[in-house]
């Protein structure tokens, strides 16, 4: 009968850094899932938003100069690739986990319940 296999090489410094590993996902997947609920109440705001503005310009009562609207919001548009990289900085600066983070991140925003 033989003992226990001995520990491969790699093994050991994995073993070492799991919990970190496993801290790095969760926060992650925390964060990703607060995003989304952040998110998607921002969307519901805004389409109620959307909704009542429209309202008020079917009653008469304002008149909303879409043009203008869409040209004063499309520098916020062609920014948010930028936003979300500066995000993804601030949410993993000083980590030493951060490339679990970034996964359980990823995998918190694409979760489906």
């Amino acid at each position: 009968m033989t003992g226990p296999a001995a520990p491969s090489s790699l093994a050991v410094p994995l073993q070492a850094a799991l919990p970190d590993l496993s801290l790095g996902a969760v926060l992650g997947l925390a964060c990703g899932l607060a995003l989304r609920v952040a998110a998607r109440a921002l969307l519901v705001s805004v389409g109620l938003l959307f909704i009542a503005v429209q309202l008020l310009a079917w009653a008469g009562i304002v008149t909303v100069d879409w043009l203008r609207l869409e040209m004063l919001s499309g520098p916020w548009f062609r920014a948010a690739p930028e936003v979300w990289r500066e995000l993804l900085h601030v949410l993993t600066d000083r980590l030493p986990f951060a490339g679990a983070f970034g996964v359980g991140l990823l995998v918190g925003l694409r979760l489906r319940r």
